[in-house]
């Protein structure tokens, strides 16, 4: 494949993005439904692509307008974007100070936690008891909730050749769709709870019904309004302050994967000759992505940074603005080289686990949450239930949505319980190790463990974090604090 035929692939898809941004800002029906860009791109590229308008019959051939070197890059951008993604999460990040993390961290993570470790649970039980015996699904479909939803695209795709290693070449496609459906049930869900709590006084700092102004709707700023995107941090006629951020999260990258392939080293001089049958060595890290080392990679070049005191040239905003680039990119080409074939040869596991997924995290959210946090604990936990539904930044937008001023700690603890969550699940090691241990194990095993955790994360959050919550949620009531229908709600 060309240089050219690369690069004319990249300019394709940055213009599916600005369709897809164009969509957004004039049909009204994309802006209620808060679809990113990203997402319609996507959509747009698969309608113009092989799986739909390649299966009629036209000028256009297989591939539909796209050729297939074309499609060919669009496939492999995800497993590169991603590690981009996770290498960035905590470059530039300042490390919270202990006592005020441990305070807030302790109940969102057992949220978070209870989410994650859940979809496991009822995904590898879908699994064990319906999927595999009733409809011949392979055991590894127990792990797409997680993937999908919790994961989001960026993970669902960064799995793609994980699955195809371990002969389950649809699953990446299933968990590109789960991840599609998380993202806008995410969206709808949430502000549908978010008008029921506001409603039935369940929030404590709006009323009546959540709104957002139709600039925000469209996804523009107003003319008046004005964010910073970064700061320049060395000077242009040394190196381009955003040349800088990328060659920091291309070492972050090279870290990540000199560790993993330490591992795989490792494993393969120690316990790799163990044979589980004829044909399959005891292997996990052979099967691990790069993409969560790359997270440790990041953390490594920041906490460096940081004792040499080079941290400040670690602008947090421009990661941010790298880390969205790769995603918006990565979801586009997700999108539009999904195999609708996949998912339409495996509909009725497919629609099983993404139901269940919904049903597991919307009961999850509203039983735990107002049961282990004490005051804002919708706001609180509506974060977590968006990020469990898709991605970050559809649990960011509910809080926008529902504390528009930031008044409640919301974002702060749900920064911290990101600092201890993400590398684990959410495409963490948990969500790259799940596969390959379905694999060499079965179902059981992996269940029993995600059982345990569920059952500590809940737990914990019961019994040690509850009355420490409540204590001081009486304290601010006595304080002379008005008490509201959300205080009696969250008491029950």
């Amino acid at each position: 494949m060309s240089a050219n035929a690369v690069g004319f692939a990249l300019l394709i898809l940055g213009l599916a993005l600005l369709i897809g941004k164009i969509i957004r800002v004039k049909v009204g029906i994309v802006q209620s439904l808060f679809l990113p860009s990203s997402i319609v791109g996507g959509a747009l590229l698969l309608l113009l692509g092989p799986e739909v308008l390649g299966r009629f019959t036209g000028p256009w051939g297989e591939n539909g307008l796209f050729t297939e070197p074309m499609v060919e890059v669009w496939s492999s951008l995800p497993g590169l974007l991603i590690s981009v993604i996770f290498a960035t999460m905590f470059l530039g990040q300042d490390l919270p100070r202990p006592s005020r993390a441990v305070k807030l961290v302790g109940p969102q993570l057992s949220l978070g936690v209870a989410l994650g470790s859940g979809q496991y649970v009822v995904g590898l039980l879908l699994a064990a008891l319906i999927l595999v015996p009733l409809l011949g699904a392979s055991p590894m479909t127990g792990a797409l909730i997680e993937i999908g939803f919790e994961g989001g695209h960026g993970t669902a795709a960064g799995m793609r050749g994980v699955f195809e290693e371990l002969g389950f070449t649809v699953g990446a496609d299933l968990a590109v769709g789960m991840a599609t459906v998380g993202i806008v049930g995410g969206i709808v869900l949430g502000i549908a709870l978010i008008n029921w709590g506001a409603r039935t006084g369940r929030t404590e700092l709006i009323s009546g019904s959540a709104k957002m102004s139709i600039s925000e709707q469209k996804g523009l700023f107003r003319e008046d309004e004005y964010y910073s995107a970064g700061k320049m941090t060395s000077r242009p006629s040394s190196v381009e302050p955003l040349s800088l951020h990328v060659a920091l999260v291309t070492l972050a990258i090279l870290i990540g994967l000199g560790i993993l392939e330490g591992l795989r080293w490792i494993e393969q001089a120690t316990y790799a000759s163990v044979m589980l049958d004829e044909n399959t060595p005891l292997e996990i890290f052979a099967y691990v992505p790069l993409f969560p080392i790359a997270l440790l990679g990041g953390v490594i070049v920041q906490v460096v940074a940081t004792k040499a005191g080079v941290a400040h040239v670690i602008d947090p905003q421009i990661m941010l603005r790298i880390q969205g680039w790769a995603l918006d990119f990565l979801i586009v080409a997700a999108i539009g080289t999904l195999s609708l074939q996949a998912i339409g040869e495996n509909i009725g596991a497919f629609t099983i686990l993404a139901v269940a997924g919904i049903l597991v995290n919307v009961g999850i959210f509203l039983w735990l949450a107002p049961r282990i946090i004490g005051r804002y604990w919708f706001e609180r936990g509506i974060g977590d239930f968006g990020q469990s539904m898709g991605v970050t930044a559809t649990g960011l937008i509910l809080m926008r949505i529902v504390d528009p001023d930031a008044q409640s700690p919301a974002f702060e603890a749900f920064g911290y319980k990101q600092l201890v969550f993400e590398p684990f699940f959410g495409g963490g090691l948990v969500t790259a190790m799940a596969v390959p241990i379905i694999f060499l194990t079965g179902v059981w095993p992996l269940f029993i463990t995600m059982l345990v955790v569920f059952l500590v994360a809940v737990l914990s959050g019961l019994l040690y974090f509850r009355p420490r919550e409540m204590k001081e949620r009486a304290e601010w009531k006595n304080a002379g604090k008005p008490q509201d229908e959300s205080d009696t709600a969250t008491a029950s």
